[in-house]
């Protein structure tokens, strides 16, 4: 059921307010982790929930419910009223450019624009979760539930023998979340790289979403193949249910701030609801049971911000009053850096490419592997210290900052781990082959920080892309294996050029080292706007 604050007459008055309303559950953030709480909450007819979401319902809108025939017609939401418009703060490793960071504000949250790519994690990043401290959030215990909420659909006879792959027990088949193949899929190029990739050493991993991801796959997409239709949280979660009475969604709702019981205390404060703002008019909305915040990576840390949670050194000179002193809020910020090159082909193609190859720090570095870790061993008392000196004042000790690194590293940075480091994003289009890469897991930490009281203003955002050193070595070493497949056949046999970098910019025989790559990554580096945030 759709909400909204009408008082007639008042719609346009700043300052005006409606009287509280109360739920049991109060959802602040209209994504798809909301509305599958939502979902879940209210199939109890006795629980009464409300969603908040700051955009509007983007159901009918064509930038979002389309499927892009070509790569070419992606992005059609950048500009419009389904975009936050963020952009970065100037990034001081990468040429002090400030970079677009987009964020879906619409119900459904980053959904309604995201690429629409359906992959699970490597089993041994999601088992960390609970050597990092989470009781039972690894794999298997997990996997039941990752599967519960798909719906999975078996590609056609015509699909499979133009590229795609899957096994059905990484799948589910009951759930909400429309999930399958894309029906413009590229012809002509899943074996051709299926070929190269082997010739390299590269596994075809036929199904990727099992816990296994190292290899060129063909990846499946959140879509209805009816239509078909972009499948976003929204149309997965909330439409079907949003004739439950005990369901409300306020939309075009920005949420201000938490409001805190006045009975409970710091380190034990309680939130009994949300100060929201709909057309100027202000409304308090209140929770007998808990607020849920579920506002992503960019706004749930401006939020607790705004509400008095967070770093003394941050709130204190907006005049925001501290309530829980949290110097972490709005810390730990890793994105992927993303790069692009591009080739010429003899051959033109058409369709929708959903290839990749995914690659560990063994792929990536080869013989030269061992050394590197030694070296990033060696230098992660440097790289915390590194990290800590950009962040406020008593965010992390060093000690805590130099674990959490170790763990990474760890993780990633030996010759037995699966954990793909790099992602290869193959793009033939037309007479051109575009490769995309980016840096799966850097260890560069940003942070995402209020900068003034006013909550209807845009955080500031900074990734701090290439940070560190190691992870400027993963990009160059990523583009130098994608040198090596450009010149591998069968690949190799319809290459007729390099347009960038070119050689002009890095010579040919440029290692993972060589400042040449170092310079044209800094120049030309986006970001993935794939932000995650720590709890």
């Amino acid at each position: 059921m759709l909400w909204s604050c009408l008082l007639v007459g008042l719609t346009h008055v700043i300052g005006a307010t409606c009287a509280p309303q109360t739920f049991d559950y109060v959802i602040v953030g209209g994504g798809p982790a909301g509305l599958l709480i939502a979902n879940r909450l209210s199939a109890d007819s006795n629980i009464t929930v409300a969603v908040i979401e700051a955009g509007d319902s983007a159901y009918n809108n064509p930038n979002v419910t389309y499927v892009p025939k070509s790569l070419l017609e992606y992005g059609l939401f950048i500009g419009t009223s389904i975009d936050w418009g963020y952009m970065t703060v100037p990034q001081k490793y990468a040429e002090n450019r400030e970079l677009n960071y987009w964020a879906g504000k619409a119900l459904g949250g980053s959904t309604t624009i995201n690429g629409m790519t359906y992959l699970q994690a490597e089993k041994d990043q999601i088992d960390a979760w609970e050597e990092l401290g989470n009781e039972s959030w690894n794999w298997d215990s997990l996997f039941e539930y990752f599967i519960a909420q798909e719906g999975f659909q078996t590609p056609s006879a015509e699909l499979q023998a133009r590229g795609t792959g899957y096994d059905d027990d990484a799948h589910g088949k009951e759930g909400e979340l429309a999930v399958g193949f894309t029906p413009y899929l590229t012809a002509g190029f899943r074996d051709l790289m299926k070929e190269t990739s082997e010739a390299l050493g590269y596994p075809y991993n036929k199904e990727p979403n099992d816990g296994k991801m190292r290899g060129f796959n063909t990846w499946p997409m959140t879509l209805n193949e009816t239509g078909p239709t972009r499948a976003d949280g929204a149309r997965s979660f909330y439409f079907p249910v949003a004739s439950r009475p005990n369901l409300h969604v306020f939309l075009n709702t920005t949420t201000l701030r938490i409001i805190w019981d006045e009975k409970s205390a710091t380190p034990n404060l309680l939130a009994s609801g949300v100060e929201t703002n709909a057309n100027n008019i202000t409304t308090t909305i209140l929770a007998t049971k808990e607020v849920i915040l579920t506002a992503g990576s960019i706004r749930s840390p401006a939020l607790l911000e705004h509400s008095g949670i967070g770093n003394l050194a941050i709130l204190e000179p907006l005049g925001i009053k501290t309530v829980n002193p949290i110097h972490s809020v709005g810390s730990n910020l890793p994105d992927q850096p993303q790069n692009g090159m591009t080739f010429t082909s003899s051959k033109n193609f058409t369709g929708y490419p959903t290839f990749v190859t995914y690659l560990t720090a063994s792929d990536l570095f080869g013989a030269s592997l061992p050394a590197l870790t030694a070296e990033v061993r060696a230098n992660i008392s440097a790289y915390a210290a590194t990290i800590i000196a950009e962040y406020v004042p008593d965010t992390i000790s060093l000690s805590t900052q130099e674990q959490l690194l170790t763990h990474q590293i760890d993780l990633i940075f030996n010759t037995s781990s699966t954990v793909p480091l790099v992602e290869l994003l193959w793009a033939p289009v037309n007479n051109q082959i575009i490769a995309q890469l980016w840096n799966l897991l850097p260890l560069s930490r940003g942070s995402i920080h209020v900068n003034t009281s006013d909550a209807n203003a845009p955080p500031r955002i900074n990734p701090n892309f290439l940070q560190l050193p190691i992870d400027t070595y993963a990009q160059a070493a990523a583009a130098v294996r994608i040198r090596e497949y450009m010149a591998t056949s069968p690949l190799s046999d319809i290459i007729t050029g390099e347009v960038s970098p070119g050689l002009d910019t890095v010579p040919k025989d440029a290692g993972w080292r060589d400042v040449a790559w170092e310079s044209w990554i800094k120049k030309t580096l986006n970001g993935n706007s794939h932000p995650c945030m720590g709890r």
